[in-house]
Protein backbone atom coordinates (compact mmCIF):
# COMPACT_ATOMS: atom_id res chain seq x y z
CA UNK A 1 0.00 0.00 0.00
CA UNK A 2 3.10 1.93 0.86
CA UNK A 3 4.16 1.60 -2.35
CA UNK A 4 0.74 2.27 -4.54
CA UNK A 5 0.55 5.65 -2.21
CA UNK A 6 3.77 6.74 -3.41
CA UNK A 7 2.99 6.16 -7.10
CA UNK A 8 -0.18 8.04 -6.75
CA UNK A 9 1.85 11.04 -5.47
CA UNK A 10 4.30 10.64 -8.16
CA UNK A 11 1.56 10.67 -10.66
CA UNK A 12 0.23 14.03 -9.24
CA UNK A 13 3.25 15.28 -9.11
CA UNK A 14 3.95 14.96 -12.40
CA UNK A 15 0.24 15.98 -13.88
CA UNK A 16 0.97 19.42 -11.22
CA UNK A 17 4.12 20.04 -13.12
CA UNK A 18 2.88 18.85 -16.85
CA UNK A 19 5.53 16.24 -17.09
CA UNK A 20 3.53 13.43 -18.13
CA UNK A 21 2.91 15.73 -21.23
CA UNK A 22 6.34 15.74 -21.65
CA UNK A 23 6.93 12.43 -21.64
CA UNK A 24 3.71 11.38 -23.77
CA UNK A 25 5.14 13.26 -26.81
CA UNK A 26 8.13 12.21 -27.10
CA UNK A 27 7.32 8.65 -27.16
CA UNK A 28 6.71 6.77 -30.90
CA UNK A 29 2.98 5.44 -30.24
CA UNK A 30 0.65 7.56 -32.08
CA UNK A 31 -2.03 6.55 -29.25
CA UNK A 32 0.19 8.27 -26.58
CA UNK A 33 0.65 11.25 -28.97
CA UNK A 34 -3.30 11.66 -28.67
CA UNK A 35 -3.34 10.89 -25.08
CA UNK A 36 -1.02 13.57 -24.22
CA UNK A 37 -3.06 16.33 -25.75
CA UNK A 38 -5.87 15.50 -24.24
CA UNK A 39 -4.23 15.56 -21.14
CA UNK A 40 -3.08 18.84 -21.57
CA UNK A 41 -6.41 20.88 -22.44
CA UNK A 42 -7.33 22.87 -20.22
CA UNK A 43 -3.84 23.07 -18.10
CA UNK A 44 -1.34 26.08 -19.04
CA UNK A 45 2.38 25.77 -18.54
CA UNK A 46 3.94 29.01 -19.40
CA UNK A 47 7.02 28.21 -17.59
CA UNK A 48 9.82 26.16 -19.10
CA UNK A 49 10.14 22.39 -19.40
CA UNK A 50 13.51 22.30 -17.48
CA UNK A 51 12.06 24.82 -14.93
CA UNK A 52 8.80 22.53 -14.56
CA UNK A 53 10.99 19.38 -14.39
CA UNK A 54 13.42 20.61 -11.80
CA UNK A 55 10.35 21.80 -9.36
CA UNK A 56 8.74 18.74 -10.04
CA UNK A 57 11.79 17.07 -8.47
CA UNK A 58 12.47 19.69 -5.70
CA UNK A 59 8.38 18.24 -4.30
CA UNK A 60 9.07 14.65 -5.11
CA UNK A 61 11.76 14.95 -2.22
CA UNK A 62 15.54 14.15 -1.29
CA UNK A 63 15.88 11.12 -3.33
CA UNK A 64 14.65 13.02 -6.51
CA UNK A 65 16.56 16.22 -5.87
CA UNK A 66 19.60 13.67 -5.95
CA UNK A 67 18.61 11.90 -8.93
CA UNK A 68 18.23 15.08 -10.97
CA UNK A 69 21.70 16.48 -9.44
CA UNK A 70 23.24 13.07 -11.19
CA UNK A 71 21.34 13.66 -14.22
CA UNK A 72 22.15 17.03 -15.01
CA UNK A 73 25.95 15.96 -15.46
CA UNK A 74 24.95 13.83 -18.53
CA UNK A 75 24.95 16.36 -21.06
CA UNK A 76 25.51 13.75 -23.52
CA UNK A 77 21.90 12.42 -22.44
CA UNK A 78 19.73 15.57 -22.26
CA UNK A 79 19.12 18.47 -23.92
CA UNK A 80 20.96 21.72 -23.07
CA UNK A 81 18.23 23.50 -21.48
CA UNK A 82 17.07 21.02 -18.89
CA UNK A 83 20.55 19.92 -18.42
CA UNK A 84 20.85 23.34 -17.31
CA UNK A 85 18.03 24.06 -15.41
CA UNK A 86 19.10 20.79 -13.34
CA UNK A 87 22.39 21.66 -12.84
CA UNK A 88 20.67 24.84 -10.67
CA UNK A 89 19.50 22.10 -7.95
CA UNK A 90 20.76 22.64 -4.53
CA UNK A 91 20.89 20.50 -1.15
CA UNK A 92 18.63 23.48 -0.24
CA UNK A 93 16.53 20.42 2.04
CA UNK A 94 14.83 21.53 5.37
CA UNK A 95 16.19 19.90 8.44
CA UNK A 96 15.17 16.97 10.74
CA UNK A 97 15.34 17.60 14.21
CA UNK A 98 18.37 17.74 16.51
CA UNK A 99 16.27 15.40 18.83
CA UNK A 100 16.78 12.55 15.75
CA UNK A 101 20.51 13.59 15.15
CA UNK A 102 21.11 13.08 18.55
CA UNK A 103 19.60 9.80 18.89
CA UNK A 104 21.35 8.34 15.78
CA UNK A 105 25.03 9.37 17.49
CA UNK A 106 23.70 8.01 20.86
CA UNK A 107 22.85 4.58 18.98
CA UNK A 108 26.01 5.00 16.36
CA UNK A 109 28.85 4.82 19.36
CA UNK A 110 26.38 3.42 22.62
CA UNK A 111 27.44 6.40 24.49
CA UNK A 112 25.65 9.73 25.47
CA UNK A 113 26.45 12.78 23.91
CA UNK A 114 27.53 14.40 26.50
CA UNK A 115 29.73 11.66 27.06
CA UNK A 116 31.41 12.27 23.68
CA UNK A 117 31.51 15.75 22.81
CA UNK A 118 32.61 18.87 25.42
CA UNK A 119 29.95 20.96 23.45
CA UNK A 120 27.84 20.10 20.66
CA UNK A 121 25.67 22.59 18.70
CA UNK A 122 21.58 21.56 18.33
CA UNK A 123 21.12 23.54 15.22
CA UNK A 124 22.57 22.34 11.56
CA UNK A 125 25.43 24.10 10.15
CA UNK A 126 23.81 22.47 6.80
CA UNK A 127 21.53 20.37 5.38
CA UNK A 128 21.74 18.26 2.02
CA UNK A 129 19.66 15.40 0.79
CA UNK A 130 21.49 13.18 2.22
CA UNK A 131 22.42 13.93 5.70
CA UNK A 132 23.26 16.97 7.75
CA UNK A 133 26.36 18.80 9.34
CA UNK A 134 26.51 19.75 13.23
CA UNK A 135 29.41 21.45 14.87
CA UNK A 136 31.03 20.21 17.92
CA UNK A 137 33.65 20.34 20.13
CA UNK A 138 35.58 16.75 20.85
CA UNK A 139 37.94 16.06 23.52
CA UNK A 140 40.52 13.42 21.21
CA UNK A 141 42.54 11.05 22.80
CA UNK A 142 45.55 13.19 24.29
CA UNK A 143 43.01 14.93 26.08
CA UNK A 144 43.12 18.36 23.90
CA UNK A 145 39.63 20.02 22.89
CA UNK A 146 38.86 19.58 19.40
CA UNK A 147 36.66 22.08 17.07
CA UNK A 148 34.95 18.79 14.81
CA UNK A 149 31.57 19.19 12.77
CA UNK A 150 29.28 15.93 12.76
CA UNK A 151 27.64 14.70 10.12
CA UNK A 152 24.89 12.53 10.56
CA UNK A 153 22.89 10.49 8.27
CA UNK A 154 19.05 11.24 7.50
CA UNK A 155 16.38 8.87 9.06
CA UNK A 156 15.22 5.88 7.01
CA UNK A 157 17.27 6.86 3.71
CA UNK A 158 17.32 2.91 2.91
CA UNK A 159 13.85 1.97 2.92
CA UNK A 160 12.99 4.99 1.34
CA UNK A 161 15.61 4.92 -1.81
CA UNK A 162 14.41 1.15 -2.12
CA UNK A 163 10.85 2.19 -3.07
CA UNK A 164 11.98 5.19 -4.68
CA UNK A 165 14.46 3.31 -6.69
CA UNK A 166 12.38 0.76 -7.52
CA UNK A 167 9.72 2.97 -8.84
CA UNK A 168 12.44 5.06 -11.24
CA UNK A 169 13.25 1.75 -12.57
CA UNK A 170 9.41 1.13 -13.64
CA UNK A 171 9.63 4.51 -15.23
CA UNK A 172 12.94 4.02 -16.55
CA UNK A 173 11.39 0.65 -18.39
CA UNK A 174 8.59 2.79 -19.75
CA UNK A 175 10.89 4.73 -21.40
CA UNK A 176 13.17 2.62 -22.42
CA UNK A 177 10.38 0.65 -24.72
CA UNK A 178 8.11 3.44 -25.57
CA UNK A 179 10.23 6.86 -25.92
CA UNK A 180 11.93 7.43 -29.33
CA UNK A 181 14.70 8.04 -27.77
CA UNK A 182 15.16 5.27 -25.14
CA UNK A 183 18.45 3.70 -26.73
CA UNK A 184 20.31 7.29 -27.36
CA UNK A 185 19.23 8.31 -23.50
CA UNK A 186 19.55 4.69 -21.72
CA UNK A 187 17.39 5.06 -18.90
CA UNK A 188 18.02 1.72 -16.81
CA UNK A 189 21.84 2.88 -17.18
CA UNK A 190 21.29 6.21 -15.64
CA UNK A 191 19.07 4.75 -12.55
CA UNK A 192 21.48 1.80 -12.11
CA UNK A 193 24.36 4.80 -12.01
CA UNK A 194 22.24 6.25 -9.88
CA UNK A 195 21.77 3.53 -7.62
CA UNK A 196 25.58 3.46 -7.24
CA UNK A 197 26.17 6.45 -6.13
CA UNK A 198 23.64 6.94 -3.65
CA UNK A 199 24.10 3.73 -1.96
CA UNK A 200 27.56 4.62 -1.88
CA UNK A 201 26.59 8.02 -0.41
CA UNK A 202 24.66 5.95 2.08
CA UNK A 203 27.72 4.45 3.68
CA UNK A 204 29.40 7.74 5.74
CA UNK A 205 32.74 5.39 6.61
CA UNK A 206 33.47 4.70 3.15
CA UNK A 207 33.23 8.39 2.49
CA UNK A 208 35.43 9.06 5.58
CA UNK A 209 37.58 6.62 3.63
CA UNK A 210 38.01 8.28 0.92
CA UNK A 211 38.63 11.57 2.29
CA UNK A 212 41.62 10.11 4.43
CA UNK A 213 42.88 8.51 0.93
CA UNK A 214 42.62 12.15 -0.61
CA UNK A 215 44.18 13.30 2.31
CA UNK A 216 47.32 11.21 2.04
CA UNK A 217 47.13 12.07 -1.72
CA UNK A 218 47.31 15.71 -1.47
CA UNK A 219 50.41 16.01 1.02
CA UNK A 220 53.49 18.20 0.37
CA UNK A 221 51.06 19.89 -2.45
CA UNK A 222 50.09 22.65 -0.21
CA UNK A 223 47.52 23.65 -2.71
CA UNK A 224 44.54 21.81 -0.44
CA UNK A 225 43.28 20.96 2.85
CA UNK A 226 41.42 18.40 3.54
CA UNK A 227 39.72 17.57 7.29
CA UNK A 228 41.07 14.98 9.26
CA UNK A 229 38.59 12.39 10.44
CA UNK A 230 38.16 11.15 13.66
CA UNK A 231 38.15 7.14 13.16
CA UNK A 232 36.99 6.38 16.96
CA UNK A 233 33.61 8.24 16.11
CA UNK A 234 32.87 6.97 12.46
CA UNK A 235 30.14 4.62 11.59
CA UNK A 236 27.61 4.02 8.87
CA UNK A 237 25.75 6.98 10.19
CA UNK A 238 27.60 9.04 11.74
CA UNK A 239 31.23 10.43 10.95
CA UNK A 240 33.37 13.10 12.83
CA UNK A 241 35.70 15.18 11.42
CA UNK A 242 38.12 18.21 11.92
CA UNK A 243 36.07 21.38 11.37
CA UNK A 244 37.62 23.46 9.21
CA UNK A 245 37.54 27.03 8.78
CA UNK A 246 37.35 29.64 5.31
CA UNK A 247 35.64 31.25 3.24
CA UNK A 248 33.11 29.95 0.70
CA UNK A 249 34.55 30.34 -2.57
CA UNK A 250 31.34 31.58 -4.24
CA UNK A 251 32.16 35.05 -2.02
CA UNK A 252 34.41 36.70 -4.01
CA UNK A 253 34.11 40.14 -3.33
CA UNK A 254 35.25 38.76 0.70
CA UNK A 255 38.18 36.56 -0.66
CA UNK A 256 39.39 39.54 -2.54
CA UNK A 257 38.75 41.78 0.82
CA UNK A 258 40.71 39.39 2.43
CA UNK A 259 43.73 39.53 0.49
CA UNK A 260 43.30 36.31 -1.71
CA UNK A 261 45.42 36.04 -4.62
CA UNK A 262 42.07 35.32 -7.45
CA UNK A 263 44.20 34.50 -10.29
CA UNK A 264 46.49 32.27 -8.69
CA UNK A 265 43.85 30.85 -6.62
CA UNK A 266 41.77 29.48 -10.12
CA UNK A 267 45.42 28.19 -12.04
CA UNK A 268 45.89 26.36 -8.50
CA UNK A 269 42.20 25.04 -8.71
CA UNK A 270 43.31 23.55 -12.14
CA UNK A 271 46.33 22.55 -11.33
CA UNK A 272 44.66 20.48 -8.05
CA UNK A 273 41.98 19.32 -10.50
CA UNK A 274 44.83 17.70 -13.34
CA UNK A 275 46.97 16.65 -10.51
CA UNK A 276 43.68 14.07 -8.86
CA UNK A 277 43.09 12.73 -12.33
CA UNK A 278 46.17 12.33 -14.01
CA UNK A 279 48.67 11.65 -11.32
CA UNK A 280 46.82 9.80 -8.83
CA UNK A 281 43.51 8.72 -10.77
CA UNK A 282 40.95 9.47 -7.41
CA UNK A 283 39.64 13.26 -7.06
CA UNK A 284 37.28 14.61 -5.59
CA UNK A 285 34.01 14.39 -8.09
CA UNK A 286 31.49 16.78 -6.42
CA UNK A 287 33.07 20.21 -6.67
CA UNK A 288 30.22 22.56 -6.39
CA UNK A 289 30.99 25.53 -4.79
CA UNK A 290 28.67 24.56 -1.45
CA UNK A 291 31.68 21.88 -0.97
CA UNK A 292 34.72 24.58 -1.65
CA UNK A 293 36.12 27.07 0.76
CA UNK A 294 39.41 29.01 0.61
CA UNK A 295 41.68 29.20 3.87
CA UNK A 296 42.19 32.45 5.51
CA UNK A 297 44.59 31.43 8.23
CA UNK A 298 48.04 32.76 8.29
CA UNK A 299 49.47 29.19 8.19
CA UNK A 300 47.43 27.99 5.06
CA UNK A 301 46.38 31.05 3.40
CA UNK A 302 44.54 31.16 0.21
CA UNK A 303 44.68 27.12 0.13
CA UNK A 304 41.58 25.32 -0.83
CA UNK A 305 39.17 23.73 1.35
CA UNK A 306 37.73 20.09 0.30
CA UNK A 307 34.82 19.42 1.75
CA UNK A 308 31.91 16.14 1.36
CA UNK A 309 33.73 13.72 -0.39
CA UNK A 310 30.49 11.29 -0.85
CA UNK A 311 30.91 10.91 -4.20
CA UNK A 312 34.91 10.15 -5.96
CA UNK A 313 36.22 9.34 -9.07
CA UNK A 314 38.34 6.55 -9.63
CA UNK A 315 40.27 5.92 -13.04
CA UNK A 316 42.73 3.17 -14.30
CA UNK A 317 45.70 3.39 -15.53
CA UNK A 318 45.09 2.92 -18.98
CA UNK A 319 41.76 5.36 -18.45
CA UNK A 320 44.61 8.09 -17.38
CA UNK A 321 47.07 7.60 -20.32
CA UNK A 322 44.23 7.41 -22.78
CA UNK A 323 42.80 10.95 -21.22
CA UNK A 324 46.56 12.08 -21.09
CA UNK A 325 47.00 11.76 -24.82
CA UNK A 326 43.88 13.05 -26.02
CA UNK A 327 44.22 16.29 -23.30
CA UNK A 328 48.01 16.88 -24.45
CA UNK A 329 47.26 15.90 -28.33
CA UNK A 330 44.33 18.82 -28.10
CA UNK A 331 46.56 21.39 -27.17
CA UNK A 332 48.58 20.68 -29.90
CA UNK A 333 45.61 20.91 -31.89
CA UNK A 334 46.95 17.54 -33.52
CA UNK A 335 43.04 16.29 -34.25
CA UNK A 336 44.75 14.04 -36.61
CA UNK A 337 45.97 12.32 -33.56
CA UNK A 338 43.04 12.37 -31.52
CA UNK A 339 40.68 10.78 -33.95
CA UNK A 340 43.49 7.80 -34.41
CA UNK A 341 43.30 7.26 -29.98
CA UNK A 342 39.19 7.17 -30.66
CA UNK A 343 39.73 4.10 -32.87
CA UNK A 344 42.74 2.17 -31.55
CA UNK A 345 40.99 2.83 -27.87
CA UNK A 346 37.46 1.09 -29.53
CA UNK A 347 35.64 3.89 -28.75
CA UNK A 348 34.83 4.34 -32.22
CA UNK A 349 34.12 1.18 -35.28
CA UNK A 350 37.30 0.24 -36.74
CA UNK A 351 36.34 1.13 -39.95
CA UNK A 352 35.77 5.14 -39.20
CA UNK A 353 37.42 6.66 -41.71
CA UNK A 354 40.61 8.85 -39.41
CA UNK A 355 40.09 11.88 -42.34
CA UNK A 356 36.07 12.48 -40.98
CA UNK A 357 36.62 12.17 -37.39
CA UNK A 358 39.49 14.48 -37.53
CA UNK A 359 37.68 17.25 -39.36
CA UNK A 360 34.51 16.81 -37.36
CA UNK A 361 36.95 17.02 -34.24
CA UNK A 362 38.45 19.96 -35.60
CA UNK A 363 35.09 21.61 -36.22
CA UNK A 364 34.52 21.29 -32.76
CA UNK A 365 37.38 22.61 -30.93
CA UNK A 366 39.55 24.92 -32.94
CA UNK A 367 36.87 27.93 -32.03
CA UNK A 368 37.92 28.31 -28.73
CA UNK A 369 41.77 27.77 -28.70
CA UNK A 370 43.60 31.04 -27.71
CA UNK A 371 40.58 32.26 -25.76
CA UNK A 372 39.69 33.44 -22.51
CA UNK A 373 37.58 31.08 -20.16
CA UNK A 374 35.08 34.05 -20.32
CA UNK A 375 34.46 33.46 -23.87
CA UNK A 376 34.10 28.81 -23.66
CA UNK A 377 31.53 27.06 -22.47
CA UNK A 378 32.83 23.86 -21.73
CA UNK A 379 29.31 22.80 -21.30
CA UNK A 380 28.46 23.70 -25.18
CA UNK A 381 32.24 22.37 -26.22
CA UNK A 382 31.12 19.06 -24.70
CA UNK A 383 27.72 19.24 -26.13
CA UNK A 384 28.97 19.49 -29.86
CA UNK A 385 31.75 16.88 -28.81
CA UNK A 386 28.74 14.45 -28.00
CA UNK A 387 26.59 14.94 -30.81
CA UNK A 388 29.90 14.49 -32.94
CA UNK A 389 30.02 11.05 -30.86
CA UNK A 390 26.67 9.96 -31.94
CA UNK A 391 27.62 10.73 -35.62
CA UNK A 392 30.80 8.85 -35.10
CA UNK A 393 28.88 6.02 -33.07
CA UNK A 394 31.40 6.89 -29.79
CA UNK A 395 30.68 4.48 -26.72
CA UNK A 396 29.98 6.37 -23.63
CA UNK A 397 32.49 5.65 -21.43
CA UNK A 398 30.48 5.53 -17.57
CA UNK A 399 34.23 5.53 -15.96
CA UNK A 400 33.95 9.22 -17.40
CA UNK A 401 30.73 10.47 -16.31
CA UNK A 402 32.25 11.75 -13.35
CA UNK A 403 34.99 13.30 -14.97
CA UNK A 404 33.48 15.07 -17.43
CA UNK A 405 30.74 16.55 -13.91
CA UNK A 406 33.95 17.68 -12.66
CA UNK A 407 35.69 19.32 -15.37
CA UNK A 408 32.02 21.32 -15.93
CA UNK A 409 32.49 22.12 -12.12
CA UNK A 410 35.84 23.24 -12.60
CA UNK A 411 34.97 25.33 -15.27
CA UNK A 412 32.33 27.04 -13.41
CA UNK A 413 34.72 27.97 -10.26
CA UNK A 414 37.12 29.11 -12.46
CA UNK A 415 35.00 31.11 -14.46
CA UNK A 416 33.90 32.82 -11.47
CA UNK A 417 36.87 33.74 -9.98
CA UNK A 418 39.25 34.32 -12.98
CA UNK A 419 37.12 34.93 -16.36
CA UNK A 420 40.18 35.65 -18.28
CA UNK A 421 41.93 32.01 -17.10
CA UNK A 422 43.99 30.48 -20.09
CA UNK A 423 42.56 26.81 -19.06
CA UNK A 424 44.51 25.25 -21.78
CA UNK A 425 47.77 27.25 -21.13
CA UNK A 426 47.80 26.46 -17.78
CA UNK A 427 46.94 22.79 -18.23
CA UNK A 428 49.28 22.12 -21.32
CA UNK A 429 52.50 22.35 -19.22
CA UNK A 430 51.39 19.76 -16.70
CA UNK A 431 50.42 17.19 -18.57
CA UNK A 432 53.12 17.58 -21.27
CA UNK A 433 54.94 16.70 -17.87
CA UNK A 434 52.71 14.42 -16.62
CA UNK A 435 53.57 12.34 -20.08
CA UNK A 436 57.45 13.08 -19.60
CA UNK A 437 57.39 11.41 -16.33
CA UNK A 438 55.02 8.61 -17.99
CA UNK A 439 57.93 7.08 -20.57
CA UNK A 440 60.97 8.74 -18.61
CA UNK A 441 63.62 7.04 -16.45
CA UNK A 442 61.41 8.36 -12.72
CA UNK A 443 58.23 6.18 -14.31
CA UNK A 444 60.96 3.15 -14.40
CA UNK A 445 62.45 3.65 -10.99
CA UNK A 446 59.01 4.06 -9.73
CA UNK A 447 58.17 0.35 -11.34
CA UNK A 448 61.36 -1.20 -10.22
CA UNK A 449 60.56 0.03 -6.63
CA UNK A 450 57.28 -1.39 -6.91
CA UNK A 451 58.38 -4.65 -7.63
CA UNK A 452 61.52 -4.87 -5.47
CA UNK A 453 59.41 -6.91 -2.47
CA UNK A 454 58.92 -9.78 -5.48
CA UNK A 455 62.44 -9.57 -7.07
CA UNK A 456 63.94 -9.85 -3.35
CA UNK A 457 61.45 -13.18 -2.79
CA UNK A 458 62.45 -15.05 -6.28
CA UNK A 459 66.63 -14.14 -6.15
CA UNK A 460 66.82 -16.69 -3.63
CA UNK A 461 64.79 -18.97 -5.27
CA UNK A 462 66.84 -18.58 -9.03
CA UNK A 463 69.24 -21.39 -8.35
CA UNK A 464 66.52 -23.84 -7.62
CA UNK A 465 64.42 -22.73 -10.54
CA UNK A 466 67.77 -22.96 -12.96
CA UNK A 467 68.58 -26.62 -11.85
CA UNK A 468 64.78 -27.82 -12.37
CA UNK A 469 65.07 -26.05 -15.77
CA UNK A 470 68.30 -27.76 -16.53
CA UNK A 471 67.12 -31.23 -15.32
CA UNK A 472 63.87 -30.18 -17.66
CA UNK A 473 65.84 -29.42 -20.55
CA UNK A 474 67.93 -32.98 -20.09
CA UNK A 475 64.64 -35.00 -20.47
CA UNK A 476 63.11 -33.13 -23.01
CA UNK A 477 65.43 -33.95 -26.23
CA UNK A 478 64.33 -37.96 -26.41
CA UNK A 479 60.52 -36.66 -25.72
CA UNK A 480 60.90 -34.42 -28.46
CA UNK A 481 62.98 -36.30 -30.98
CA UNK A 482 60.19 -39.19 -30.99
CA UNK A 483 57.62 -36.78 -31.80
CA UNK A 484 59.86 -35.00 -34.49
CA UNK A 485 60.28 -38.16 -35.84
CA UNK A 486 56.70 -39.78 -35.77
CA UNK A 487 55.65 -36.13 -37.71
CA UNK A 488 58.36 -36.99 -39.95
CA UNK A 489 57.16 -40.10 -40.73
CA UNK A 490 53.45 -38.99 -41.97
CA UNK A 491 55.07 -36.08 -44.25
CA UNK A 492 57.37 -38.67 -45.95
CA UNK A 493 53.66 -40.31 -46.33
CA UNK A 494 52.40 -37.35 -47.53
CA UNK A 495 54.88 -36.57 -49.95
CA UNK A 496 55.05 -40.12 -51.07
CA UNK A 497 50.86 -40.27 -52.01
CA UNK A 498 51.60 -36.95 -53.69
CA UNK A 499 54.49 -37.58 -55.70
CA UNK A 500 52.62 -41.24 -56.63
CA UNK A 501 49.36 -39.53 -57.27
CA UNK A 502 51.31 -36.94 -59.61
CA UNK A 503 52.95 -39.45 -61.32
CA UNK A 504 49.62 -41.46 -62.04
CA UNK A 505 48.28 -38.35 -63.27
CA UNK A 506 51.01 -37.49 -65.86
CA UNK A 507 50.68 -40.94 -67.25
CA UNK A 508 46.99 -41.03 -67.57
CA UNK A 509 47.68 -37.77 -69.70
CA UNK A 510 50.01 -39.42 -71.77
CA UNK A 511 48.52 -42.87 -72.16
CA UNK A 512 45.11 -40.23 -73.52
CA UNK A 513 47.21 -38.46 -75.80
CA UNK A 514 47.61 -42.08 -77.00
CA UNK A 515 44.64 -42.69 -77.34
CA UNK A 516 43.54 -39.61 -79.35
CA UNK A 517 46.13 -39.70 -81.87
CA UNK A 518 45.09 -43.55 -82.45
CA UNK A 519 41.66 -42.08 -83.01
CA UNK A 520 42.61 -39.75 -85.87
CA UNK A 521 45.25 -42.01 -88.08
Amino acid sequence: MTRLFRGVFIVWVMLRYGLDKLLLTSFQKPWLRTVARIVSVGRKFDAPRGQRIRQALERLGPIFVKFGQVLSTRRDLLPLDIADELARLQDRVPPFGSEVAVATIERAFNKKLADIFVSFEQEPVASASIAQVHFAVLKDRAGREREVAVKVLRPGMLPAIEKDLSLMRLMAGWVDRLSNDGKRLKPREVVAEFDKYLHDELDLVREASSAAQLRRNMEGLDLVLIPEMFWDYCATEVIVMERMNGIPISQVARLRAAGVNIPKLARDGVILFFTQVFRDGFFHADMHPGNIQVSVAPATFGRYISLDFGIVGTLTESDKEYLAQNFTAFFRRDYKRVAELHIESGWVPAATRVDELESAIRSVCEPYFDRPLKEISLGLVLMRLFQTSRRFSVEIQPQLVLLQKTLLNIEGLGRQLDPELDLWATAKPFLEKWMIDQLGPKKLIGQLRNEAPRYAKLLPELPRLLFDFLQNKRSAPNQGLDELLVEQRRTNRLLQALVYGGVGFVLGLVVMQLIVRVRVF
